[in-house]
Order: C-alpha cells, then sequence, then structure tokens
C-alpha cells in the first residue's frame, strides 16, 4: 500500500509551533496546488538551512559562517555584550535598530529541576569572553520568569570588572495602566527612572 503524500506534508507541517491540523491542511494544499513553485523553493532553502546553519564561535546565534555577521561587524561595540536566551531574542533586538552592540546566546535559561545548569548554558564561556576581550559593560536580556531572573542574578554574581545592567520591564508604549498586570506594573515601579528637565 502506497503512502499518503498529502497526509504526511500535513503531519510534517504540524510540527511547526503554533500550527495545528487545519493550518497545516491549509499550508499543504496551498504549496501543492498554488504555489508549487514556492514550495520548491521553500523545501530547497529548508534542506540548505539544515546542512549549512551552525552556531557562530563567538556568540553561539545561527549563521551559515563560523561567525554571524554581527560578530564580524567591526562598526558594532565589541565592549558591550547584550546576554539573550535564544536566537528569536537576537531578532526581537536586532529589528529595533537601537542596540549596536554584540551578543551571547544562552540557549535557554537556568533549570535545575530540568537539568540545565550553568555548563549547559556556556555560562563559563561568557565569563572567560568577558575576561579575555576586557567587556566593559554586559547587559542581561533574560524572561522576566522565575529561572530567567535566576540566570540574570547568576550571571551578575560571576562576572567581575565589568558594568552588569538588566533590561527593563514595564508598560508598552501606549498602554493603559488599566489593561496591564499587576506584576508588569510593579516591575515599572522598581525600575522607575528620573526625570531629568533642562
Amino acid at each position: 500500500m502506497s503512502k499518503d503524500l498529502v497526509l504526511e506534508l500535513i503531519n510534517s507541517l504540524m510540527i511547526l509551533p503554533g500550527v495545528g491540523k487545519k493550518s497545516a491542511q491549509r499550508m499543504a494544499l496551498y504549496l501543492l496546488d498554488r504555489n508549487k513553485d514556492g514550495a520548491s523553493i521553500l523545501a530547497n532553502t529548508l534542506l540548505d538551512a539544515i546542512n549549512n546553519i551552525q552556531r557562530c564561535s563567538n556568540c553561539r546565534m545561527l549563521t551559515s559562517s563560523s561567525i554571524c555577521k554581527i560578530c564580524n561587524d567591526n562598526s558594532r561595540d565589541s565592549n558591550c555584550i547584550c546576554v539573550v536566551e535564544s536566537p528569536s531574542d537576537v531578532l526581537a533586538i536586532e529589528s529595533t535598530g537601537g542596540f549596536k552592540g554584540k551578543y551571547f546566546v544562552l540557549l535557554g535559561r537556568l533549570s535545575p529541576i530540568d537539568g540545565v545548569g550553568p555548563d549547559e548554558l556556556g555560562i563559563g564561556d561568557l565569563i572567560n569572553m568577558v575576561e579575555k576581550n576586557n567587556i566593559t559593560e554586559i547587559i542581561l536580556a533574560t524572561s522576566s520568569t522565575v529561572e530567567g531572573d535566576a540566570t540574570a542574578i547568576y550571571i551578575k554574581d560571576h562576572i567581575k570588572n565589568a558594568k552588569v545592567s538588566r533590561i527593563s520591564y514595564g508598560i508598552p508604549i501606549g498602554g493603559e495602566l488599566e489593561y496591564v498586570d499587576g506584576t508588569t506594573i510593579a516591575k515599572a515601579i522598581e525600575g522607575r527612572i528620573e526625570i531629568n528637565v533642562d
């Protein structure tokens, strides 16, 4: 009995985050029925990425080279490292255009219950990088979860000779207090800054 390739494609698409059966069906049928050229480009690009994408030897970001474009960019501030949990965090920060330093990707956060300790996150590599390259500032951009906070505190406690800061948490631009959760409001008050009027 021959296999059902349509069903296999649908099931394969369901491995993507946030894609359920109905969405996978729509995607599969669109690619097979209306955009075979696009499907072919997608398949070839995905296969090429699987075979050629690796981790940057400096920051651990995903890249097709041994050193990523950000680490290779001499116009960026090499003395300032932003520590994030995942490659998607790098993309989110880069999309703002507001950060001109470099990165270190932890690939997770401390979670002893799941067997994720400092070694699994490469925190030793981060500390060595800071000491070896005389980094002057570390910005901790870990998530505002218990594990994210614990990771930030652990790193702060082990970094010497560099200024260590944590990203602020607060009210979104255009947000109204009545619609913001209590934890976010508390963090915003805790992270308040002085207004300087000239």
